[in-house]
């Protein structure tokens, strides 16, 4: 992949993010100054190798499950998730502090992930699965489909057991649409934080949403507060 792909690649990933519709060539002319003929036969070549697709309604392209993949390894060999903690944390943070026991200030940084993220957030208390934003994750437009909506209910059904077999190994762990173990089929993204706490050593703390994500910004997020959260508790 050439320099120009793979950031035509990153354009059509961070604006379907922002615009929740195929990307099309005269936007992305606009945006690389360069004519939109040029930009379809980058577009044409990206899709050959599997990282954007052509909904069939739509002249535009989306991101692929392996776009992006792609695009989220580039963001941690750059280290994009490893910035110093931005104005959100440290408001994650002060009200964490306010929150009493262990179990409150972990569901306020739930609660709180959920409001910068408007995604489906979660965490491990114990033993337990807390969720918060339900109404947020089924307020996406990626829910009009009602066979969506059940393959997403089916994934929440079985995160919990999954979460405590699978155990993922990573400080921050990224499973994007078929690469979840469970749900293979909902179009949805997992990112999750480890992080030590009272109650275990593997506990967990992430978001749930479609994979339609500003990734950068949520891997971020998710990363700086599990290690708040183990400053903290």
């Amino acid at each position: 992949m050439t320099d120009r792909q793979a950031k035509i690649l990153a354009a059509i990933i961070e604006q379907y993010a922002e615009l929740a519709a195929p990307v099309g060539s005269v936007l992305l002319a606009k945006i690389f100054n360069v004519s939109p003929a040029t930009i379809r036969a980058e577009m044409a070549k990206l899709e050959e190798m599997g990282y954007i697709a052509q909904p069939h309604t739509s002249a535009g392209r989306i991101p692929t499950d392996r776009g992006y993949r792609l695009y989220v390894n580039s963001i941690v060999e750059t280290g994009g998730i490893n910035a110093t903690e931005n104005r959100h944390t440290r408001a994650i943070q002060s009200r964490v502090e306010t929150g009493g026991r262990s179990d409150f200030a972990i569901k306020t940084a739930v609660d709180s992930l959920v409001e910068l993220t408007h995604n489906l957030g979660l965490a491990t208390i114990g033993d337990q699965l807390y969720l918060s934003g339900i109404g947020n994750l089924f307020a996406q437009p990626e829910f009009d489909d009602g066979e969506h909506v059940r393959d997403v209910a089916r994934l929440l059904d079985n995160l919990e057991p999954w979460l405590k077999e699978a155990a993922p190994n990573e400080t921050l762990n990224v499973f994007i649409g078929s690469e979840n173990p469970i749900g293979r089929n909902s179009g949805m993204s997992l990112i999750i934080s480890r992080f030590r706490s009272p109650y275990s050593d593997r506990s967990y703390i992430g978001v749930l949403g479609p994979t339609r994500q500003s990734y950068a910004r949520v891997m971020s997020l998710v990363s700086q507060t599990g290690r708040m959260l183990e400053r903290v508790l």
